[in-house]
């Protein structure tokens, strides 16, 4: 039994949030603050290495861990352990072409408790072409792609395809980690099927969406794409598998595709030089629109039907009608005009007959009549 428990926060990636836990020591009394600090420095210290450097490679022989290995429940490895004493868990697996889904089932087998050594074994070229097939990154490929991990502390190679108790015992391996799903292989409805009945099985959830088998697909759905981009980036066909006449194929496909691409481009930017020019366009027939709604505004305000040259017009047009009609007269009690000094009179003119003077034009209507009313009652004096 643990009688002194400390608190420590550990970070969880999955919550990105810093998880509290309690580490339980060995010990009778209350920790001093020398070894306290002692204890934190040696677990910021792992904390530090496990991020700096790539993991270890397993031994073949004895497992590293000198602190008595005792039987832990899922209970007591979750309420914490001593620093020296962490939960040793198990995950095993291909970890071809290693992708996210991978990394986040090591991630939760991480997490599973707060004070946890993660163990990844991985299955060489042998075993896996055996009873899987064959796979894409050789075994050393994989086993350096766990090693940088930074959810793994120690990588075993060459990993049996079935746990056995010996393996377990040898290795000093607390739980094993695994997804769920009943996993058919080697002639068993499930490899995981005794270590569930142990108690020593912890399961983890599985990335939907991405599997080394959906890349791969992808890959062969997809071949003449990436054989044609191989060869362009300087592959040649023999490294490529590819016939003579798949790679003059690949080649015109690929001076086409760049010629597509050019008049891709030269498309774009026509259309983006017709629509600057349509705006413009746009701008100008808009403030051509207002200015001539403006002209013609002012145009009829001038000369419409009630417009101020209208009005203009009927005041001058009835003022030059006014004054044809009516004239002004001049005043009949003028002063006489008195003669000059320097100039002598003139003599009188002699008398004429009144017929021969001619009648001066009359100046009004009312002063024609009169004038012609006069002439005529001289003509019948005369008679």
């Amino acid at each position: 039994m643990f009688s002194s428990c400390q608190g420590i926060t550990s970070y969880n990636p999955s919550t990105l949030q810093m998880t509290p836990f309690s580490l339980c020591l060995p010990v009778t009394r209350p920790l001093s603050l020398s070894l306290s600090l002692s204890l934190f420095r040696l677990f910021f210290f792992s904390l530090t290495q496990t991020l700096t450097e790539p993991a270890i490679f397993a031994r073949e022989t004895s497992c590293d861990c000198l602190a008595p290995h005792e039987k832990l429940t899922i209970a007591q490895a979750r309420r914490g352990t001593p620093v020296d004493r962490p939960v040793r868990v198990y995950a095993d697996g291909i970890f071809d072409l290693f992708h996210s889904g991978h990394a986040r089932a090591l991630m939760q087998a991480k997490n599973l408790f707060p004070n946890t050594y993660l163990i990844v074994g991985v299955c060489s070229d042998e075993l896996t072409h055996k009873y899987k097939g064959f796979t894409v990154m050789t075994e050393h490929e994989r086993y350096e792609a766990l090693r940088h991990c930074r959810y793994v502390d120690e990588v075993l190679r060459d990993a049996p395809w079935t746990l056995t108790p010996e393996f377990l015992e040898k290795h000093k391996i607390d739980f094993v980690a695994h997804d769920d799903i009943p996993y058919s292989s080697a002639g068993s409805e499930d490899v995981y099927k005794h270590i569930k009945e142990a108690g020593m099985f912890v399961p983890t959830q599985r990335t939907e969406g991405i599997s080394t088998s959906d890349i791969i697909t992808r890959i062969v759905r997809d071949y003449d794409v990436y054989a044609r981009r191989n060869l362009q980036r300087g592959y040649t066909a023999k490294e490529l598998n590819v016939s003579y006449i798949n790679e003059k194929k690949y080649r015109l496909q690929n001076q086409v595709d760049r010629m597509k691409e050019k008049v891709r481009t030269v498309e774009e930017k026509s259309k983006h030089f017709v629509y600057r020019v349509e705006e413009k366009s746009h701008d100008l027939i808009q403030k051509w629109e207002e200015k001539s709604r403006e002209f013609i505004g002012n145009f009829l305000e001038l000369f419409g039907p009630d417009g101020t040259w209208k009005q203009v017009f009927q005041e001058r047009s009835g003022r030059m009608l006014s004054y044809a009609l009516s004239p002004r007269e001049s005043p009949c009690n003028s002063p006489p005009r008195e003669l000059s000094p320097l100039r002598s009179p003139s003599p009188p003119s002699p008398p004429t007959r009144w017929h021969s003077a001619r009648p001066s034009p009359p100046t009004s209507p009312k002063g024609a009549s009169a004038s012609i009313s006069s002439m005529s009652e001289g003509d019948e004096d005369e008679k």
